[in-house]
């Protein structure tokens, strides 16, 4: 009787061993899974995220040279229409984050600096120079860089900057989604964001 009773003691030894070992190897299996399909979401979300808008400028250039002191004055100048097609992106295939698999969390490290790219067309009108003093390569440049500086100041001054940030922070959300579905925490700028709300109000504060 007593080895039927301590080979059955065995025996349920053996089950719960087996049982414990064969849910410790579930369980790491659909961590490493999880921690894949998040790996994979943040491939997904690496795509730019692309705000444009279009951006006009009229530029009266005027140069004047004096030759042979005050003399003679050579002049030049041209009426310069530019329009503008304007993106602001970000490269989310450069944050830096950080995937914790035993504390199942993800934490965002950084994000980069929106890029600002111009693709200006310029029609020129209205174009006169003196024979003393032509327009050369060095005018055509410097019109170019007076028109960016003035359609930098307006993007900064329009919401396109703001658009492209809430769309930022909308693509963090969906994470979010997916991180909370799987039991994951999401932590950015040192805060764990407990709700997509949480994630709004963040780019809100980024907006102003």
């Amino acid at each position: 009787m007593k080895k039927v009773l301590f080979g059955a003691l065995i025996a349920l030894a053996s089950v719960l061993i087996y049982k414990s070992c064969t849910d410790d190897k579930e369980e790491k299996a659909v961590l490493k899974e999880s921690s894949l399909l998040i790996q994979e979401e943040l491939k997904n979300v690496s795509k730019l995220i692309v705000t444009e808008g279009h951006f006009a400028e009229v530029y009266n250039y005027k140069d004047s040279k004096e030759l042979f002191g005050s003399l003679i004055s050579a002049d030049k100048k041209a009426l310069v229409v530019v329009n503008a097609e304007v993106a602001i992106a970000y490269d989310l295939s450069q944050v830096d984050y950080e995937i914790e698999e035993t504390e199942k969390t993800i934490y965002i490290k950084s994000i980069p600096e929106p890029e600002i790219k111009i693709n200006p067309d310029f029609e020129y009108y209205d174009v006169s120079a003196d024979y003393l003093n032509p327009f050369s390569a060095s005018d055509y440049n410097k019109i170019k860089n007076t028109v960016k500086s003035s359609l930098l100041k307006k993007i900064e001054a329009s919401s396109l900057k703001s658009n492209a940030e809430n769309r930022l922070v909308s693509e963090l959300s969906k994470l979010y989604v997916l991180t909370n579905s799987l039991g994951w925490k999401l932590v950015y700028n040192q805060k764990q964001i407990d709700s997509s709300t949480q994630l709004d109000a963040m780019g809100k504060t980024m907006v102003d």
